[in-house]
């Protein structure tokens, strides 16, 4: 497992054998940072279900201004510490240790100002547990989480089909690699409700 493009190209990442990870392949991040090209510039990004930290790194190598670990596995988290010291990464990245909805709770509270909201989220979680893409989703077009035409990507399994729509969310492509799916929601902030007319 390496890092595709940016400052670490090339640079190997550790997995932990005997956990229960599902990483993703390296053409599928290959993919879906083409897909995402300069949207990662500066960019705050959060890897939800982050694993091994393969698709963060990948940001990070490309110039994210900051990204956001969820991972509330206590083994996987120490993989990815090790993956950033290996690339002496020590700045740009926070590292949550709780589940997924906790997290996205919990960044949402601090997302009052426009700055500090979420550019690009990327969540994958097992395929297994369909009910958390739903949950996920639901919580992502209502919070006040996402800026302004903020990408989520949700990988999921190939026969697995996503909504169409989840609140301010918009399915605006679907891409299937191998046994693999990528599904791209673009964010758009609701309009405001409409002054009432002075008669």
């Amino acid at each position: 497992m390496r890092i595709i493009a940016g400052k670490y190209r090339s640079r190997q990442l550790k997995r932990l054998k005997g956990l229960s990870l599902r990483p993703t392949s390296d053409r599928l991040r290959e993919t879906l940072f083409n897909v995402l090209g300069d949207l990662v510039m500066d960019a705050r990004f959060v890897d939800l279900f982050s694993g091994t930290g393969a698709v963060g790194i990948e940001a990070l190598s490309r110039g994210a201004r900051e990204v956001v670990f969820v991972e509330k596995h206590a083994a996987a988290m120490a993989l990815i510490m090790k993956n950033l010291e290996s690339l002496e990464i020590h700045s740009g990245f926070r590292l949550l240790t709780r589940d997924a909805m906790h997290s996205l709770e919990q960044l949402a509270k601090e997302a009052e100002a426009p700055s500090s909201r979420i550019n690009l989220l990327f969540l994958d979680p097992p395929y297994a547990e369909k009910t958390q893409y739903s949950e996920i989703l639901s919580f992502l077009g209502e919070a006040n989480l996402l800026a302004e035409r903020a990408v989520v990507i949700a990988e999921h399994e190939r026969s697995f089909s996503l909504p169409e729509t989840s609140g301010n969310l918009e399915n605006v492509r679907v891409l299937r690699q191998g046994d693999a799916a990528l599904t791209f929601y673009r964010y758009r902030s609701p309009s405001p409700p409409e002054s009432p007319r002075s008669e």
